[in-house]
């Protein structure tokens, strides 16, 4: 059986990171499984990836992913695989339209990884969508919220659709060291309570917030920031104007995250709305509280583990950070709940439930 992963490029992101993590794993099981991007740009997790050496990676170049000409690039490879899985748009429309025009007999699976998109909104894509979504052998949704979401909106047979959770290599979470704090900056000592939250900075996530979070909060708080993206001068912006500057580092793209989590005090998600976030099962993993926006996505696996907050509300964050700081017993007792809650969500267990899957439609 050789499956071949379609995505736009492995820039940054959820979607980009799973690749990351499981495309070693399927190798490790005897499965060939290889990369295709529209867009080969480098990145850390693509130098990442080159350098495990367990698969091919093909790029269709540099140019934009948006460019149609990418589904006539993509027609040889459809003749070379038994699978293709894909993720995001536009890759999903193009895959459909190559294997139209090409005759081509591959199995297709899409992954829908966020029960909230512009698509959803826009009725004359949702036309569209409804269309092309009916040439896939299967639609894969990280969580039964968006498997019921896609359900309606496509009107297709609950049949088509399969839940299967997204996971984490919980192994590299709980063996990472953690940093002295002042390795991380110079502007933290040992005494800082240090938050963190990892996402990429665009309008789906809310930087804004924990930023607006330390005005309420003690000077020994502080804020690590990792992740790229167009909102990142927004927020860098934000931090002058609010006169944060000793108490909010911005870390960018890293490859180290497991040992960043571990590093700080608190993770915080905050966020408008997600799918199965890897960044807050990373964070339950890590042996510290985890503190999310109270939205879609993020209420289920939070909730009864980990402690939510009003979306957009700095004080309630606030709040809930402070309670964090000062009450131990509270602390340790988060901790225990969301580590238990973390178990559930084995990379492995994923990986598993998508070879039954390959193995029911080839």
């Amino acid at each position: 059986m050789r499956v071949v992963h379609i995505i736009n490029s492995l820039a940054s992101g959820g979607a980009e990171k799973l690749l990351l993590d499981t495309i070693p794993i399927y190798k490790s099981k005897g499965i060939e499984v290889d990369l295709l991007l529209l867009n080969g740009s480098p990145s850390p997790f693509l130098q990442a990836l080159k350098e495990t050496g367990c698969c091919s990676i093909y790029s269709l170049g540099l140019q934009s992913v948006y460019n149609p000409m990418q589904i006539f690039k993509l027609i040889p490879f459809l003749k070379k695989y038994d699978i293709a899985q894909v993720h995001l748009f536009p890759s999903q429309y193009w895959v459909v339209l190559a294997k139209i025009l090409s005759f081509s007999k591959i199995k297709l699976i899409v992954t829908e990884h966020n029960s909230t998109n512009p698509r959803l909104e826009n009725r004359f894509i949702a036309v569209f969508d409804r269309l092309f979504y009916r040439f896939y052998d299967k639609v894969i949704c990280v969580s039964n919220e968006i498997s019921n979401t896609f359900i309606n909106y496509t009107g297709l047979k609950a049949s088509k659709f399969t839940v299967i959770e997204n996971g984490i290599d919980l192994q590299k979470i709980y063996t990472a060291q953690p940093y002295f704090k002042n390795e991380i900056s110079n502007l933290f000592s040992a005494q800082d309570f240090v938050m963190i939250q990892v996402a990429r900075f665009d309008k789906q996530k809310d930087q804004e917030t924990i930023i607006h979070s330390l005005k309420y909060l003690p000077e020994n708080i502080k804020l690590i920031l990792v992740g790229d993206g167009i909102f990142k001068i927004k927020c860098q912006a934000l931090v002058q104007e609010l006169q944060l500057q000793e108490r909010v580092v911005f870390l960018g793209l890293r490859m180290d995250v497991p040992r960043l989590l571990k590093s700080a005090d608190v993770v915080v998600l905050s966020s408008r709305h997600e799918g199965l976030s890897l960044s807050s099962i990373e964070g339950m993993a890590s042996g510290k509280p985890f503190v999310a926006s109270d939205v879609p996505g993020l209420q289920r696996i939070v909730s009864d583990a980990g402690v939510l907050f009003k979306q957009g509300n700095a004080k309630d964050l606030a709040n809930t950070i402070e309670k964090l700081m000062i009450n131990e017993t509270y602390y340790q007792e988060i901790v225990i709940s969301c580590l238990k809650r973390a178990e559930q969500y084995d990379i492995q267990i994923m990986v598993d439930k998508h070879l039954h899957l390959y193995q029911t439609i080839v």
